[in-house]
């Protein structure tokens, strides 16, 4: 099966500086977490905040999910971090 997105919650980790977002495949809950810096990339105005951090995943939610897809694609892990270089 695919992967997929159904629940759109994200939540930001202030201690490891990530977001935190979920995908499934199956009745598989596949964790990912993406680099803060990640976000400046997609969007260059991006407040440094948590706020600011959310709604830029929410502006950049579709290419997050189609990095996250190559990144399932390439290997199964029990968790995958995204990084600028995934974009």
């Amino acid at each position: 099966m695919a992967l997929s997105f159904p629940n759109e919650s994200r939540s930001y980790d202030e201690r490891r500086n990530l977001i935190r977002f979920w995908a499934h495949d199956s009745a598989l809950d596949i964790p990912f977490l993406l680099e803060v810096g990640a976000l400046s990339k997609l969007n260059p105005q991006t407040r440094l905040l948590e706020a600011g951090y959310l709604e830029a995943f929410d502006t950049a939610r579709e290419r997050v999910y189609e990095a996250a897809r190559k990144a399932y694609a390439r290997s199964r892990n029990d968790a995958y971090l995204l990084a600028a270089a995934d974009f």
